[in-house]
């Protein structure tokens, strides 16, 4: 008996958390992070997610989801002693990313292959 695909999605979700948690240097405190930079890392695939196996038509946007939830929380993780303020507005700042993100991918969606050459 196999597992459940949803239990699949959350053992390869916890699996990038931590393989991308380890590519972080903790040591690196009190820095936002770069609206533009996570922008453009979340849409080249960084951190890799359980979702961009996935070949479903909401698949991107779910890695996108993916992405920024582990970003979040590894935020957190790097952060924690810093003030609420600094982390609201790093974990806004992720958000906003997100948005801006999936709003990219849903125009490059509307443009035909042969008009994207």
């Amino acid at each position: 008996m196999g597992l459940k695909p949803e239990m699949r999605d959350s053992i390869g979700f916890i699996r990038s958390y931590y393989d991308f948690r380890r590519s972080v240097d903790f040591s690196k405190r009190g820095i936002l992070p770069d609206l533009e930079n996570i922008v453009w890392c979340m849409l080249m695939g960084v951190p890799e997610v359980p979702a961009d196996e996935q070949t479903s038509a909401d698949a991107p946007v779910k890695a996108i989801d993916q992405r920024v939830a582990i970003l979040k929380a590894v935020f957190v993780e790097v952060n924690g002693a810093e003030a609420d303020e600094f982390l609201d507005q790093g974990m806004l700042a992720y958000d906003k990313a997100g948005k801006i993100a999936k709003e990219m991918l849903m125009e490059n969606a509307d443009i035909s292959p042969s008009e994207r050459e």
